[in-house]
């Protein structure tokens, strides 16, 4: 199969028998998850919403299903009658496809990666949103990435790292309040 930049243009490679399960895969999944942004990733159709979500492709007798390998164990009971590995789940060409654990498994993945996203804010992107760039920049540079970790630190240490300003502390007592911490006294 050439190259192609595009979903369309990737099921359109293929014979019909094997378009239509193609065409059904993905109209299971923009309906799933519409806000994910299509792709073609590995030279296959793929879906992005807060990272990967999963892949499917096309093949001579079937067509698969990447859906990572968390969802294939997850399902493992309901994919007896698929051929699966690790990653891949196999749905024959000209057989019925399960609509209903295909929709189950795209909601299991978009769970997984939102929860991925959330564990990712709350422990990253952790100081208020109205906290200067220079300030952002002193904590970052001292190794203060985490409310946590900021509460383990004097008010006046702070003061004295480059680029700390007056301003910032009251903004950053309140985060720490939201969280049950303080500075350290």
């Amino acid at each position: 199969m050439k190259k192609v930049n595009n979903v369309e243009a990737y099921i359109a490679g293929f014979p019909s028998e094997t378009q239509k399960p193609l065409l059904e895969i993905r109209r299971i999944i923009t309906k799933t998850a519409p806000k994910a942004d299509e792709v073609i990733s590995y030279g296959m159709p793929a879906y992005k919403y807060h990272g990967m979500l999963l892949y499917f492709a096309g093949n001579k007798k079937h067509v698969g299903l990447y859906p990572m390998p968390s969802a294939v164990l997850h399902f493992k009971k309901e994919l007896t009658p698929y051929v699966t590995s690790k990653s891949t789940i196999q749905f024959p060409i000209g057989k019925r496809l399960p609509v209903s654990l295909i929709t189950r498994i795209v909601k299991f993945r978009l769970a997984e990666n939102q929860e991925k996203e959330l564990k990712k804010k709350s422990s990253l992107d952790v100081f208020p949103e109205d906290l200067g760039a220079p300030a952002r920049r002193a904590l970052h540079t001292a190794g203060i990435k985490t409310l946590k970790k900021l509460s383990q630190y004097r008010e006046s240490e702070l003061l004295a790292l480059h680029g700390m300003g007056p301003s910032s502390i009251p903004k950053l007592r309140k985060a720490l309040a939201l969280k049950c911490l303080s500075f350290k006294k």
